[in-house]
């Protein structure tokens, strides 16, 4: 028992439960009265959002426990699934903010493209994983699985929804990176993205896209319509200084700043916690995107080296362009901010995503604590070396 106990990561199980029981207090203090301005109870999100974390729970448990090499033999499943679920979402969703992105069963909602994230990082961790041997390549290693991402790519911008897209693409593109994909195939797959980027332009520009880079960068301009959000948001990150108002005492969730309890909940954080709230949750993240990295090198299988990678990208990718958007780094897209955010869909998949890090992680662990003679070292070392090429973790090394 005690030998199984060494094989937890315990950080990476105490870090994500502490962050989103955090998100839970924020969320009721950011919440209460847009709740009861709704017609619900003070407590509408704050047990809506336990219950998801309930499920959460469970989701975590079975993503630690379940073999992650095993994802692999039911890799034919999930992308069909998941393809099944963006065509339906599309057919049968619900319309909300000018796009068909959920599933809507009675007061329960659920987001496929959320979901698609981890599918695709599974699949490309699986698929390229599997390439090692010929990954140097480009029409054969490298290409064949970017055209099933293209196309899960397109379901979602159909939708659409711009954030998400967003975040699968340069998911992908840190696991291709990762995967030791040759510089000379990584530009021509830049210049390929950034001409297909340039076509989809005249398609996807409308005047509600447009007037989000205006709110971003020329908030002030339009100070009653697309600047609006950020300069709410920036009224609540000023008056937080470095200790906060207080939790509970922020003005800005009272019907000023609109999604104070979904994108915006860092800019209550920061009105009612201070500078060191902002801090101390940025930190968290950070500890699970670096510990999820760190795991990623340690690890001698390609499968689970790359899907540690994608999910480290996932989270560290959608924190950032979240933080980006309430700071008007970014435009504001609508991505929620990991585990803190009010949310089902992308709690339950970023529970299960650190579930199955800590799998992966234990594999690790439990690799490290068993008896290997040098003479096996050495040679695990060098088909480390040599797998895939000139892989990633060769060029941090």
């Amino acid at each position: 028992m005690i030998q199984k106990l060494k094989n937890y990561d315990f950080t990476l199980i105490i870090t994500p439960i502490l962050l989103t029981a955090f998100g839970i207090v924020m969320i009721y203090s950011a919440s209460m009265v847009v709740a009861v301005v709704q017609g619900h109870e003070s407590t509408y999100y704050l047990v809506r959002q336990s219950m998801w974390f309930s499920l959460g729970l469970a989701v975590f448990i079975f993503g630690s426990v379940f073999p992650y090499k095993y994802y692999q033999k039911l890799m034919k499943f999930i992308i069909l699934g998941i393809v099944i679920l963006l065509i339906g979402v599309l057919a049968f969703g619900s319309d909300a903010n000018n796009a068909r992105s959920w599933f809507r069963f009675g007061p329960i909602g659920l987001q496929p493209a959320e979901f698609a994230k981890l599918g695709l990082i599974l699949y490309l961790a699986s698929v390229y994983s599997k390439k090692q041997a010929y990954i140097q390549e480009f029409s054969k290693g490298v290409l064949p699985p970017l055209v099933l991402t293209g196309f899960v790519l397109s379901l979602i911008m159909m939708q659409p929804d711009i954030g998400t897209a967003s975040i699968i693409f340069l998911i992908a593109c840190s696991i291709i990176f990762s995967s030791g994909i040759r510089f000379k195939h990584l530009f021509i797959l830049i210049v390929l993205g950034v001409g297909l980027i340039l076509l989809a332009i005249p398609y996807m520009v409308t005047d509600e896209r447009l007037s989000r880079f205006t709110g971003a960068y020329q908030p002030f301009q339009t100070p009653e319509s697309d600047g609006y959000q950020l300069i709410q948001s920036y009224l609540a990150i000023g008056v937080g200084g470095i200790t906060g108002e207080g939790l509970g005492q922020s003005v800005q969730k009272l019907g000023y700043l609109m999604e104070a309890h979904t994108d915006f909940i860092m800019a209550i954080i920061a009105e009612e916690l201070g500078f060191i709230g902002v801090v101390i949750v940025i930190g968290m993240l950070a500890i699970i995107v670096l510990r999820g990295i760190f795991i990623s090198r340690k690890c001698q299988d390609s499968f689970g080296s790359l899907l540690a990678i994608g999910i480290s990208s996932m989270i560290g990718i959608q924190a950032f362009i979240n933080l980006g958007a309430i700071s008007g780094l970014l435009p504001i897209t609508g991505v929620p901010l990991p585990f803190v955010s009010y949310g089902g869909s992308s709690l339950l998949v970023l529970m299960l995503s650190v579930g199955i890090l800590n799998n992966i992680a234990m594999t690790v662990k439990k690799r490290e604590n068993e008896p290997v003679n040098s003479e096996e070292k050495t040679e695990t070392k060098a088909m480390n070396y040599n797998r895939g090429g000139k892989t990633w973790q060769n060029l941090i090394k």
